[in-house]
């Protein structure tokens, strides 16, 4: 068995650094500096663009600072990326840990990102499932092709690659 430590590709071309300032579970009461509202997102993500970011994983949050897959939340945020950093790749979470329906999941396609966040599978986190039943994650992906963005494969274990090679998507995933 091979080891990958000390064989790390700094001269990589191109190089992609995906940056998510925010996440579903951080809140102000764990951490002030976590970016909850649309501007504070804008801005975290413009100063780690003017860094060297390339991708910015989105996860908007309502007016209670939830976490929400409603693409009322996300278009402040994407059109002020849109303004601020214009060559930045933007993929917006289609996260399953708050709704499982693939119709609310993927509403934010309509705001046209670059990219949309496709979890492979089903897991569980410490105080919550992310549910991606195989027949969601076909239509999300077929939502996101048909959207004309590209897939961000999520995957949090080696069980979710094995098991995505043999996950049909008839097509939408190449």
């Amino acid at each position: 068995m091979s080891s990958c430590a000390g064989n790390y590709r700094l001269n990589m071309d191109p190089l992609i650094i995906n940056f998510c300032p925010t996440g579903m579970v951080p809140t102000k009461a764990h951490t002030t500096h976590v970016p909850v509202q649309a501007n504070e997102i804008i801005e975290q993500v413009h100063a780690a663009n003017e860094l060297g970011i390339t991708v910015a994983h989105l996860h908007a949050r309502d007016e209670s600072s939830r976490p929400t897959h409603r693409k009322e939340a996300y278009f402040e945020i994407v059109e002020g990326l849109r303004k601020h950093c214009p060559d930045l790749l933007i993929c917006t979470s289609l996260s399953g840990r708050m709704v499982s329906d693939a119709s609310l999941r993927g509403e934010v396609l309509a705001l046209q990102p670059d990219m949309a966040s496709l979890t492979l599978s089903s897991l569980n986190f410490a105080q919550q499932a992310s549910v991606n039943a195989p027949d969601v994650i076909q239509s999300l992906a077929q939502m996101i092709q048909e959207a004309g963005a590209h897939p961000e494969l999520e995957a949090f274990d080696l069980g979710m690659i094995n098991g995505s090679s043999r996950f049909p998507v008839d097509g939408c995933i190449s």
